[in-house]
């Protein structure tokens, strides 16, 4: 699965959002650790979703791009 992730550079390092995602954000000192870190995020984010989605009812819908 791929997501889009949006870098937010700052004097402290970088700050990594996943649009996609609400809420979903991690950081890094370095392009390739705060993308590393996201990745951890997006399956922790992804995890606890579907936690708190069990026993819910579930469909797929596809989008035209």
């Amino acid at each position: 699965m791929k997501y889009t992730v949006i870098l937010h550079r700052t004097e402290e390092g970088i700050s990594v959002s996943v649009p996609g995602l609400p809420g979903c954000w991690s950081e890094g000192d370095t392009d390739a650790e705060a993308i590393e870190n996201i990745q951890d995020a997006i399956q922790e984010y992804l995890a606890a979703v579907k936690e708190m989605s069990r026993g819910q009812e579930f469909r797929e819908v596809d989008i035209a791009a």
